[in-house]
């Protein structure tokens, strides 16, 4: 085989690979895209804007922490152990 077959046969090869390479990132871009999607579908039927999402995981942060302080109020303190 010749240099110039050679070079077609390498050139050849690396576009299939681009060609493999872009088909893939093309189905994970769809992939994401639908994902996204979903998810601000999710976030619109539990009623929260996604720009408002960081003050959302704020907030029930804050009332899993005070619903956790009420529930260690409820158990008498003759059950808490005491780790030494």
């Amino acid at each position: 085989m010749n240099q110039i077959e050679q070079d077609l046969k390498k050139m050849k090869q690396a576009i299939d690979q681009a060609r493999d390479v872009r088909y893939r990132a093309e189905a994970k871009l769809e992939e994401l895209e639908n994902q996204k999607e979903r998810i601000l579908k999710e976030l619109e039927e539990l009623g929260v804007e996604p720009e408002g999402l960081d003050q959302e995981i704020s907030r029930l942060e804050t009332e899993i922490q005070q619903a956790m302080e009420k529930t260690w109020t409820l158990i008498p303190k003759e059950l808490i152990r005491h780790e030494s």
